[in-house]
């Protein structure tokens, strides 16, 4: 990355730069590769934050098969946490995970998992788990909250044969002929997963990520206290394939040991450690023996730090500092925090990341943790906090005493609880990454990039005033 006529004399955010299109010889979008190579085995340099109301393990199913990578949080119980790996693990690759009910719930709880748009649905199952019939989110906004789904099925509803689709293109072409938004995919009469014209779509697109078994890729967070070899050896063994040592100082004595001891297991998966802003942390910490360096303090959408401590670094120079010592030393950096539109992913790439992590912005997705709640003016939403806040710390340490609770609740910081309201138009991650890779893809066109590596060399950044950034939005109404 070069900067475009002065060099700056200060640290930069994102909304301090933009990106200068240069020569370029790369004629489709589809000519461009996003794949981090940064050993995580990823496609796509799309990494979920480990935060408890963004990472799950239906989006981290979601977003590996659409080549990213779901972090799981290190607050969830151990046998939970083994529990999401495997399910992740036994997800499908080629189709949806199916949102499965029981025909005796009702319309009202089935809202609160599927929004009423187009594309989605829920499958029934009986008490014995066989499949009985599906509904689609449509059928569900016509209906009487207090009805039972099983109650709406009325005649067979379509489904899709495994047999039948042997790819996203002949499933596309199936739905279409058939007229169906939803389907659910059957092998032998057993329902493998679901699927709609977009998803079929997306499939002859994105390259998921897999494991060595052909399974979905999914990292796990643990922290840098307590039985760290235990819980390491645990998540590996239940098949976690990137293990991500995190806490919110990552530039400390007890994460270099963690990390000593974790890659003394030689455990073969890669180890992330952070967070960190700073040139001589990520030598420390790669010296330990991490692979790639988690980089943001203070810059994320539900984080009070800098206003709380005034600790952090404006996360672009954090990026390209960290970014230039980790590719020196043969490691990688993610960049956490601070995105709001998908130039900010772009220019946390072009300041030499190899993946960006996003927490809030995935929130208020369908496919995130939590229910879907209506506000008073009917708009869907899902409740996100902080990972530092009162709430968090209560979920975290609810084993302890309730004076040991109140004494960590004490020094929590950070938002608690934030409505992020659900896109009408973009309800799924997937339609959330949609926006995001086919704004990436742009970026390196304009930069005449064809690889993420050639992006890092040949991105040109300039620096811009305030005026400059509100120039470059669009005008939501108009003249």
């Amino acid at each position: 990355m070069q900067f475009y006529g002065t060099a700056p004399t200060h640290d930069l955010t994102y909304s301090d730069v933009f990106l200068v299109p240069s020569r370029s010889n790369v004629t489709s979008r589809l000519d461009v590769s996003l794949a981090p190579g940064d050993g995580s085995g990823a496609s796509i340099p799309i990494v979920s934050a480990n935060m408890n109301s963004v990472t799950g393990p239906r989006l981290a199913a979601t977003l590996a098969r659409r080549g990213g990578l779901g972090v799981l949080p290190q607050d969830m119980h151990p046998q939970d946490l083994e529990a999401a790996i495997v399910w992740v693990k036994s997800q499908p690759v080629a189709f949806d995970s199916p949102f499965v009910m029981s025909p005796d719930e009702s319309v009202q709880e089935a809202l609160a998992v599927v929004p009423p748009v187009e594309g989605h649905g829920i499958v029934l199952h009986d008490a014995d788990g066989r499949y009985v019939g599906c509904l689609s989110a449509l059928d569900l906004a016509a209906a009487l909250p207090d009805a039972r789904l099983g109650e709406l099925l009325h005649g067979s509803r379509a489904s899709i044969d495994a047999e039948d689709v042997p790819n996203g293109r002949a499933a596309f072409d199936l739905l279409d002929a058939a007229g169906l938004d939803f389907a659910p995919v059957l092998d032998h009469g057993r329902v493998i997963g679901t699927i709609n014209r977009t998803s079929a779509l997306r499939s002859t697109i994105y390259d998921p990520a897999l494991d060595a078994d052909g399974r979905l890729r999914v990292a796990a967070a643990i922290g840098v206290n307590g039985d760290i070899e235990g819980r390491a050896k645990a998540l590996v063994a239940s098949g976690v394939d990137v293990l991500v040592l995190d806490t919110a100082h990552g530039d400390q004595d007890s994460m270099r040991r963690a990390i000593h001891t974790v890659a003394g297991l030689r455990l073969g998966v890669p180890i992330v450690a952070g967070n960190v802003v700073t040139e001589q942390a990520v030598r420390d910490l790669v010296a330990a023996g991490a692979d790639i360096l988690k980089v943001g303090v203070g810059p994320g959408a539900m984080c009070t730090t800098r206003m709380m401590t005034a600790v952090g670094r404006p996360q672009f120079s954090a990026v390209l500092e960290t970014a230039a010592t980790a590719r020196e030393l043969g490691a990688h950096v993610w960049a956490d925090g601070g995105v709001r539109y998908p130039r900010d992913v772009a220019l946390a790439l072009a300041a030499g990341g190899s993946s960006v992590m996003i927490g809030s912005w995935f929130a208020g997705t369908v496919e995130a943790p939590g229910r879907l709640q209506t506000d008073a003016d009917g708009r869907l939403y899902k409740e996100s906090w902080g990972m530092a806040s009162t709430k968090a710390v209560q979920q975290r340490f609810e084993r302890l005493s309730p004076y040991e609770q109140a004494r960590k609740k004490l020094f929590a910081e950070g938002i608690s609880s934030s409505s992020i309201y659900l896109d009408p138009l973009r309800p799924s991650v997937e339609d959330l990454l949609d926006m995001i890779t086919t704004g990436l893809r742009s970026s390196f066109t304009y930069a005449g990039a064809r690889s993420l590596t050639e992006f890092h060399d040949r991105a040109l950044v300039g620096i811009q005033s305030a005026a400059g950034y509100e120039e470059g939005k669009a005008l939501p109404v108009s003249w």
